[in-house]
């Protein structure tokens, strides 16, 4: 093989490609964009406090330390999971001899993984950013609505941080081939170096510096797919978002599901996180599970669903997604239902198709006397004050169209109920109709 090309130094490839003004920050355009609110806080000259809130690897403390060059402020970096109480008066004493030095110096502080301060460490910050000694900027990963005290909260903008990209991740690697700190890369290996970063600028950096110290020491000069599995390994391999391997083991988690194996079910819920699924992707397909194949059979599917997701917004992982597997174990022994689902693509397709027929009078909205004139909500029998709360042969379609049937509850959980009971009111429609007819002859 020929000689690499490229050239890496001693300096981590993460510091060396670190952004040293605002416009070398790849992504996040939805605050930082021209007119964007972080950015306009930026042009202010105003520091003011705020709490970056996205996943990892997405410049959280990139954008809080680019903010601290921009307003000339001291910047002290305190880690939530590492410090305490201690830090915290460390900043603060700090911040006041830069306050009250000959620089009158400004102060940022910048607190990593604040969430997992508890309330009286985040308390602790309140009566300084209130009195301005410093400016506070909090990153986490989780929902700042459930980690950081309201009283923090109210007093610091939130800028929500996305996930990068693929394009964004390709710049990165462009940014570092530039610099020629890693090998030429072969499309398909770059396309799985991308999958595998998830949108996290962190992991991409590390994995690039890996390749590079490891295709330095074997004079490799093209990363290939091929090597680039060789190398990595089985993390690279399992690991394919987007790629037909992922949508395959979906499909085979949501028919587990479907065919009530809560074993199975559980087993492609376990691959996927293990081949590096995003635990929120499968918080909806699961959510949707319980709405498309269970339905009304136990509407408590859903409710068990949405909470699992929510555990998991709080807690994270790994012990969110303890929740979450618990919600597949719940969807694959609960009673089966397609009955909404197909109810429901019926009727959109029916209305698609059909012309737009006017609403009878009698179903009119009446605000107007002249409305009323007009026979508007004529007629309408108010269904709480008939007998059992039904109005037994009322109408509630177009006057020209035949009623459709496009709900039909199947025999188990729930929907034997309701089924039993669409079956009385029908026969109560029924009933009611000939006694209709007769009175309009």
């Amino acid at each position: 093989m020929s000689s690499p090309s490229f050239h890496p130094t001693h300096q981590p490839l993460a510091e060396r490609l670190r952004p040293r003004t605002l416009a070398d920050v790849v992504g996040q355009q939805q605050v930082l964009g021209e007119g964007m609110p972080l950015r306009l806080a930026f042009e202010s000259g105003r520091p003011h406090s705020c709490i970056l809130w996205g996943p990892p690897g997405v410049g959280k403390t990139t954008i809080a330390r680019l903010m601290s060059d921009a307003f000339d402020a001291q910047f002290i970096s305190i880690s939530a999971v590492l410090g305490g109480v201690k830090d915290i008066r460390e900043a603060v004493e700090q911040a006041q001899s830069a306050r009250d030095g000959l620089m009158q110096q400004r102060t940022i502080v910048f607190v990593d993984e604040v969430h997992r301060f508890n309330k009286s460490q985040q308390d602790a910050f309140l009566p300084h950013v209130e009195s301005g000694l410093f400016t506070f900027i909090g990153a986490t990963t989780e929902n700042p609505s459930f980690e950081v005290n309201s009283a923090l909260l109210s007093r610091a903008a939130v800028y929500v941080l996305q996930s990068l990209t693929a394009d964004d991740l390709r710049q990165i690697v462009e940014k570092a081939q530039a610099l020629q700190a890693i090998p030429a890369i072969e499309s398909e290996a770059m396309e799985r170096l991308i999958a595998y970063a998830d949108g996290d600028a962190r992991r991409l950096l590390n994995t690039l510096e890996t390749l590079a110290i490891t295709a330095e020491q074997a004079k490799v000069a093209t990363i290939t797919d091929a090597w680039l599995l060789k190398v990595l390994g089985e993390r690279m391999r399992r690991y394919d978002k987007g790629g037909e391997q992922f949508y395959d083991t979906i499909s085979a988690l949501h028919k587990s599901v479907r065919g009530s194996d809560p074993d199975a079910a559980l087993y492609w819920f376990c691959r996927m996180l293990d081949g590096g699924a995003d635990p929120r992707y499968l918080a909806r397909r699961i959510v949707r599970m319980a709405w498309e194949d269970i339905g009304l059979a136990d509407p408590r599917a859903m409710q068990m669903c949405n909470d699992a997701a929510a555990t998991y917004e709080r807690l994270g992982s790994p012990e969110g997604e303890l929740a979450l597997g618990q919600a597949v174990l719940y969807l694959a022994v609960a009673p089966k239902s397609n009955a909404g689902y197909m109810a429901y693509n019926q009727a959109k397709a029916f209305v698609k198709q059909d012309g737009t027929r006017p609403v009878p009078l009698h179903l009119r909205n009446a605000p107007t006397q002249l409305m009323k004139d007009l026979d508007y909500g004529k007629a309408y029998r108010y269904a709480h004050d008939e007998e059992g709360g039904f109005a037994a042969g009322e109408s509630y379609f177009p006057e020209d169209m035949e009623p459709p049937s496009f709900y039909q509850p199947v025999p188990r959980g729930l929907e034997i109920k309701i089924g039993a009971k669409l079956d009385e009111l029908r026969a109560r429609n029924a009933a009611a109709k000939p006694a209709e007819d007769e009175a309009q002859d």
